[in-house]
């Protein structure tokens, strides 16, 4: 598990690709290799992974070809800046959300705006995913923990503020520019006991809509 308060900014060294995966090597920036240890888990731009190797004075990991198939690391390049956090400890501050480190999609910069000394992004997501984005819920942007301003449709909207430009990668997007998308694990378990009682020939939910607004939950308005 992961808060979204990225540590330090990395640079890919080297890249290996091999039939069904890769192997990456990076430099760890402000991250001191003194408190990891081969087998720990860290975050590189929101994908958990294991570090497998720290002889070099930097960090090893292997990437899953199932990895590959969902994240922007398929496309990773030698010299690419990304994102990085050591998984979180029982006394690790929650300064974000809990992110699990496991990409739901990828999603594309529509627009960046700049409004004051921020910036706002636009963000497409794939149709499956939009359902789980509510305004001023979390969602996490290449391991980043930000709160959704706005929501139309399959795109969303996020504020950069100037310390989250200069402590991540978040600064260097242009329009067009790919992400990976990790919803708020909260909506998914959610969506998860509202259909634990469907079944292919009788769709009854244990979990209804009625029972949530009985329970507080829910305004009782809003199951009309």
């Amino acid at each position: 598990m992961f808060t979204g308060i990225i540590e330090a900014i990395g640079k890919i060294e080297a890249v290996e690709v091999f039939d069904n995966d890769m192997r990456l090597v990076f430099s760890c920036g402000d991250m001191k290799l003194a408190v990891l240890e081969n087998g720990d888990s860290i975050a590189i731009n929101g994908v958990c992974l294991t570090i497998t190797d720290l002889s070099t004075g930097k960090i090893t990991v292997d990437v899953s070809g199932e990895t590959l198939s969902c994240t922007t690391l398929s496309a990773i390049q030698c010299g690419q800046l990304v994102n990085l956090e050591r998984s979180l400890l029982p006394t690790t501050p929650l300064g974000g959300h809990f992110v699990s480190g496991h990409v739901d999609g990828i999603g594309i910069i529509n627009s960046i705006v700049h409004e004051g000394r921020s910036l706002r992004l636009r963000i497409a997501v794939p149709e499956l995913l939009a359902k789980y984005i509510a305004p001023k819920g979390s969602i996490c942007v290449d391991g980043v923990s930000l709160t959704v301003n706005h929501v139309e449709g399959n795109e969303f909207e996020v504020n950069i503020i100037p310390h989250t430009l200069t402590a991540t990668i978040l600064g260097e997007y242009m329009s067009g520019s790919q992400v990976n998308i990790e919803v708020d694990i909260i909506a998914r378990y959610l969506e998860r006991l509202l259909n634990a009682g469907y079944n292919q020939e009788k769709p009854v939910s244990t979990l209804t809509r009625s029972f949530l607004a009985e329970h507080g939950y829910i305004k009782k308005q809003d199951t009309n």
